[in-house]
């Protein structure tokens, strides 16, 4: 692909993540359903060209295990015929229906996640206020999780319509921006937990999951805060709730930056992406001046927000923080199927927690097919399950303390590295 047709990308910048590598499952992946993305992608095959050398060359790459980081180590043949058996799964899930749009379901979901933000803002009225926050709190983190599957294109077979309620949900509602949010969790899905291509494991400097992190303490301040490295999985949860904080300034800066970027994706949306993030911190603000007094406003608004941080950073930092990372040109991206699995853990399902979860405890299903419903995701895991056990994967699934532990023994076993280089 020549330059140009990289930065006309609808999807932006994650098309970068597999260079030099087999995009074939993750094209399908994200473009489930998209007619106009299959055509593009047979006229690039007609004048594309071949490469039997670069092939040669990523069958020889050797991964190097280190604290954390895992080694790829499935033959080259191995891997052939998983990528033929993966093909054949996602053909079968088709075939049973499992890919097909439920409009009805997110109707449904819609309505009842608005009727939970209209019972924090009825709660307020009636002088309930921290109950509010609250309340407020639980629609924020279920906005979260429609609008993550608005972006991935799972209610409709409509894009721009899948599109711009995500741009209501996420921007205007919750206040994370959707184009913020696609390029960040996008790339996440295309090299999960992949050294140097998943920003979603890259925390420095509050966190350091990886050696190499510790190359990225240079400046005076990230010096003094690598003091702190050796006790990070003992400050880890009180961090959590900082989460929505985070991100919402990330997309504060993301939207008024997206008429100077590259990509023509986010010229083209940022006045809309301006002015749905602009309304959401209008209504915020404006139901705090509602509140009778000062420390009530200050009490409501940060257990909303904190509220609302924590309740979606103990979902996404269990799936993949408490699995081992692969190196950055590891030849395990040629592989999409056993990237997802090798990389991800689920959470025990139970109807609460999927209500809760908004499906996230079903991560890895989700992962190999991103357009599939949510409402399908529990039928999925019995393929998946059998899936693995014919090609020798490990399916990993457990309770929730189970995964927050190896979530912070990753963490602990790079405070006892830190702390062994400096003795």
């Amino acid at each position: 692909m020549n330059e140009e047709a990289v930065k006309n990308h609808p999807g932006g910048a994650v098309i970068e993540q597999y260079r030099n590598s087999d995009a074939t499952h993750i094209f399908h992946a994200f473009h489930e359903g998209s007619s106009k993305a299959y055509k593009q992608v047979e006229l690039l095959k007609k004048n594309g060209e071949h490469d039997e050398r670069l092939e040669r060359e990523l069958e020889k790459r050797l991964d190097k295990g280190d604290v954390n980081v895992s080694v790829y180590d499935i033959s080259v043949e191995q891997e052939k015929k998983m990528v033929e058996s993966f093909e054949r799964l996602r053909q079968r899930l088709h075939d049973d229906g499992l890919m097909t749009a439920n409009e009805t379901y997110f109707i449904f979901k819609s309505l009842s996640t608005l009727s939970i933000m209209a019972f924090a803002f009825y709660l307020q009225y009636l002088g309930w206020y921290m109950t509010s926050a609250c309340v407020l709190a639980l629609a924020w983190q279920q906005f979260g999780w429609l609008t993550h599957e608005f972006c991935h294109q799972q209610p409709t077979k409509n894009r721009p319509l899948n599109d711009t309620v995500s741009l209501f949900f996420g921007n205007f509602l919750q206040g994370f921006s959707r184009d913020w949010w696609k390029d960040k969790h996008n790339t996440h899905h295309a090299a999960t937990n992949v050294i140097d291509h998943d920003g979603d494991i890259d925390l420095a400097p509050l966190f350091a999951f990886i050696p190499g992190d510790l190359t990225k303490y240079k400046a005076t301040v990230e010096k003094a805060i690598l003091q702190i490295i050796p006790y990070q999985h003992l400050y880890f949860t009180a961090l959590l709730p900082m989460l929505r904080f985070s991100w919402t300034s990330q997309s504060v800066q993301w939207v008024f930056n997206e008429n100077n970027m590259e990509y023509k994706v986010y010229k083209k949306n940022a006045f809309w992406e301006q002015a749905t993030i602009i309304g959401h911190w209008a209504w915020v603000f404006y139901q705090l001046f509602l509140l009778p007094s000062w420390p009530i406003r200050i009490a409501y608004f940060l257990i909303s927000q904190l509220g609302g941080g924590f309740l979606i950073a103990h979902v996404v930092t269990f799936n993949h923080n408490s699995v081992d990372k692969y190196p950055a040109d590891s030849r395990i991206l040629n592989n999409f199927a056993a990237l997802q699995i090798l990389t991800t853990r689920n959470m025990t399902p139970s109807p609460f927690i999927d209500w809760l979860w908004g499906g996230l405890n079903y991560q890895i299903e989700h992962h190999l097919f991103p357009t599939m419903p949510r409402c399908n995701l529990n039928r999925c895991m019995k393929y998946v399950k059998e899936w693995c056990a014919e090609n020798n994967l490990p399916y990993l699934v457990d309770d929730y303390f189970v995964g927050y532990n190896l979530n912070l023994q990753q963490l602990k076993n790079m405070a006892e590295l830190v702390q062994a280089k400096a003795a």
